[in-house]
C-alpha cells in the first residue's frame, strides 16, 4: 500500500485524526481532486482552517514541480473534501488560488504551521508553492 493511501485509510478510520504513518493530527483534508479523464484521485493534503474556510498548499514535499494535483485543483469550480469528525464529513467547497501578498502571507502561515514547509523552500529551486482557498 503506497504512502498516501495509508494516510487516507487512517484519516477515515480516526475521525480524521493521523497519527500513523506521520503525525499529522487532524490537520490534515482530504481533497477529491478531479483528473482530465474524468477520474477522482484522493489527496491527503495539510490544511489550516479559518472560521470555515481552509488552506491547502502545493508543497510536493520541496520538488522543484508542482504535484499533479494542483493542475486539477486549477481546472476545478469546486470539489469535494473530507475533513474530520465523528464520522468524517464530506462538504463541498468552491476553489480559489491566491496571489501576490495573500499568497505570501498565507505561505509565512503553513511556515509557521509546520517549521517542515520552510525546509522545502531549500530544495524547491526557487518555485512559489500553490496556495488554494476552499471555501465551503
Amino acid at each position: 500500500m503506497d504512502f498516501n493511501q495509508q494516510i487516507v485509510e487512517a484519516f477515515r478510520a480516526n475521525g480524521g485524526e493521523v497519527t500513523e504513518p506521520v503525525r499529522f493530527g487532524k490537520g490534515l483534508v482530504l481533497v477529491h481532486v478531479p483528473r482530465k479523464d474524468g477520474s477522482v484521485r484522493i489527496a491527503p493534503l495539510a490544511a489550516i482552517q479559518d472560521d470555515g474556510v481552509r488552506y491547502v498548499v502545493g508543497s510536493a514535499g520541496g520538488s522543484p514541480r508542482n504535484p499533479a494535483w494542483v493542475y486539477g485543483l486549477r481546472r476545478a469550480e469546486e470539489v469535494d473534501i473530507e475533513v474530520p469528525g465523528e464520522p468524517v464529513v464530506t462538504v463541498r467547497v468552491k476553489v480559489e488560488e491566491l496571489a501576490g501578498e495573500e499568497r505570501d502571507a498565507m505561505w509565512a502561515r503553513f511556515k509557521e504551521f509546520s517549521s517542515g514547509f520552510a525546509a522545502y523552500e531549500r530544495t524547491a529551486e526557487g518555485r512559489a508553492f500553490p496556495i488554494f482557498r476552499l471555501i465551503g
